[in-house]
């Protein structure tokens, strides 16, 4: 569970930077007992596609480390701004794009060179600016994403994707995906550790998450001005500050 407490550690760290006391918090997880030893007064709900949140009831919402795993992020997102009251703050993390390409790549390349064929055998990932404009769709305000990409090393594939099973991260799409026999794991392990391990023989697995932030619409926040109302022109100030570069 260490990619869960980090993110919940992170996320605990991004409100101490909110000068806000939040009073009605929940938590959108699938994992509770890490989220509730971050946030024990939070109150927590499973990640369902259908939320357990009442409409309006909370100042603060979090999706923790989840939203990866849904059918539909923009209604998940909108069903938490939707239990938001007026100038609540929503926050979620979500694994992104890089996550496992070393992964991807070698279970790629050696089904392609043995069968000739892919079978999806790890879950997609959104791209950061898909997951921004999310919470422009769900309606929140002052929309914010920013990535952290975290690298862990394993001894070998097969520690990686026991661990991927054990963290709750399988193959949501295994359905789908053709039988794997053991010739093609054993070559995609020796593949990775051809490919990406270090000097002291370990593989390295990368995960990035992605960071959102978005408040429900409130008159009290910050809008940007009309076009036509600027006091002055980019073009000037981007031609003073290249103009202080050059003395």
């Amino acid at each position: 569970m260490f990619l869960q407490q980090a993110a919940a550690d992170e996320i605990q760290d991004r409100l101490k930077e909110v000068n806000r006391t939040f009073t009605a918090p929940a938590v959108v997880t699938g994992f509770p007992d890490v989220w509730r030893e971050f946030f024990p007064a939070a109150r927590i709900v499973p990640d369902d596609e259908i939320l357990d949140l009442e409409p309006g009831g909370h100042d603060l919402v979090i999706h923790g480390l989840s939203l990866h795993w849904s059918n539909d992020p923009v209604t998940q997102i909108l069903q938490c701004r939707h239990a938001l009251r007026p100038d609540g703050l929503f926050l979620g993390v979500t694994f992104a794009g890089q996550t496992l390409l070393e992964l991807r790549a070698v279970l790629a390349e050696t089904e392609i060179a043995m069968a000739g064929g892919l079978s999806p055998r790890v879950l997609p990932m959104a791209e950061i600016r898909d997951l921004g404009h999310l919470l422009q769709m769900a309606g929140l305000a002052l929309p914010v994403a920013d990535s952290a990409v975290r690298t862990v090393t394993y001894r070998d594939m097969f520690a990686l994707m026991r661990d991927l099973r054990a963290m709750g991260e399988g193959n949501a799409m295994k359905l789908r995906a053709t039988r794997t026999s053991p010739a093609l794991m054993r070559a995609a392990a020796e593949r990775y550790a051809k490919n990406f391990a270090g000097e002291d023989g370990r593989i390295r697995a990368t995960f990035e998450m992605v960071f959102l932030a978005g408040w429900a619409p409130h008159e009290s926040q910050q809008k940007p001005l009309k076009p036509g109302t600027a006091a002055a022109r980019l073009a000037d100030a981007l031609a003073a500050a290249r103009a202080q570069g050059d003395r």
